[in-house]
């Protein structure tokens, strides 16, 4: 291919050089394998969880991390009621942190409450079989975990939960309603104990969504991440 024209064949030398830039700062980055299993050396009883998980409801993103202390196999068993034919999702963010024993209570595990009976007569089959004609169990959508969550061990979070980016859910926590972003929840039920941050701060970090940004960018800032100067780390986008 002949270029004749100089502007053209500056425009491709820029993009000649921004690709050879970034490929460079690429492979000079020693950057976590996310679709590593065993992320650590020599220890396998945390896992980056969207390597073992099996099941197609479960969604999980890059970097979310699982923490047992047997076997992170375990995690699976601990999503329960997640029955095919209820057809619920369990969909869990990039960057979270899962500890042992976390619970995920699914939409399988729910009977009537409205009924003067909440037995399910219906799954025993027989003349109880038809128990549930024209009826229907209580369905209450996918449970959504957000992007940095933090979930504690022993946390338990029941059916078509909605966590928000940044929320921390407490050692032994149930979450029987939605956590809004950046808010630490405890107790059984949970209740909101604290905001992380300001609200205006937390605007900021909703529209920053870091943990969307290439893993390239995130690498730079983790000395950011790892601090608490929100003016850095939008002077960094701003750059």
């Amino acid at each position: 291919m002949r270029i004749t024209n100089i502007d053209s064949l500056e425009k491709l030398f820029l993009i000649l050089v921004t690709y050879t830039t970034h490929q460079l700062i690429t492979i000079e980055m020693n950057i976590p394998d996310p679709n590593k299993i065993f992320p650590l050396p020599d220890y396998n009883k945390l896992c980056f969880l969207k390597n073992i998980v099996k099941n197609p409801n479960i969604i999980i993103g890059d970097y979310t991390y699982y923490d047992d202390f047997d076997d992170v196999h375990n995690f699976e068993k601990n999503v329960k009621y997640h029955f095919d034919f209820v057809g619920d999702k369990l969909i869990i963010g990039k960057f979270c942190m899962i500890a042992s024993d976390a619970t995920f209570i699914m939409n399988g595990g729910n009977h009537q409450t409205k009924a003067l009976s909440t037995y399910p007569f219906n799954i025993f089959g027989g003349d109880w079989s038809d128990a549930m004609d024209g009826k229907t169990y209580p369905f209450k959508g996918d449970t959504v975990i957000g992007n940095d969550v933090w979930i504690g061990h022993n946390a338990k979070i029941m059916p078509g939960i909605s966590v928000g980016d940044g929320a921390i859910i407490a050692t032994n926590a149930t979450v029987t309603k939605d956590v809004e972003p950046y808010t630490i929840v405890g107790g059984n039920p949970a209740k909101p104990l604290r905001k992380r941050f300001s609200e205006e701060q937390i605007r900021i970090l909703l529209d920053l969504k870091w943990w969307d940004w290439q893993i390239e960018k995130i690498t730079e800032s983790v000395q950011i991440l790892s601090g608490n100067d929100l003016d850095a780390l939008r002077n960094l986008v701003n750059d």
